[in-house]
């Protein structure tokens, strides 16, 4: 039997107590009670699919980048850095982000198949472009690649 997203969350805690690694234990931590909330959330309990655990740690690492943007600018590196780490650590649960080339390949696919040809069109573009990456690549980085390319 394959395990599942949320199985291997829970067995790579467990290996983080025993080994008494404090970041990654509190940031699996952290991540299986949003997942836990994510499951009771609405009027009856669920499991979620791997697809939904994924979306929830995408979420979870988003808000460890915007946070350490966040102490950054506020003068607190100590801060940004242990997010910054705690980001990483989520990493290795997401799919391999696409690199700059490979979105902007898509993007140009789609910007052609859309047929736009101003910054007006985006929506239309954006409609093709997010199925083709989802989990790949972050929404803000997709809309300001379409953005160039409609502009240019």
């Amino acid at each position: 039997m394959t395990t599942t997203l949320k199985q291997r969350l829970h067995d790579d805690l467990t290996q983080a107590i025993k080994g008494r690694d404090e970041l990654r234990s509190a940031t699996l931590r952290l991540t299986l009670t949003a997942i836990t909330k994510e499951e009771v959330a609405g009027t009856t309990a669920r499991t979620l699919s791997d697809d939904e655990v994924l979306k929830v740690i995408t979420r979870e690492a988003k808000k460890r980048r915007e946070a350490a943007e966040a102490f950054a600018q506020g003068g607190r590196a100590e801060s940004a850095e242990r997010e910054r780490a705690e980001g990483e650590v989520l990493a290795e649960y997401l799919p391999k982000q696409l690199g700059d080339d490979e979105l902007a390949a898509i993007v140009r696919e789609a910007i052609a198949e859309s047929g736009a040809d101003s910054p007006r069109a985006m929506g239309a573009v954006m409609k093709i472009v997010n199925p083709k990456v989802a989990g790949l690549a972050e929404g803000g980085r997709v809309a300001a690649e379409v953005k160039r390319q409609l502009a240019g």
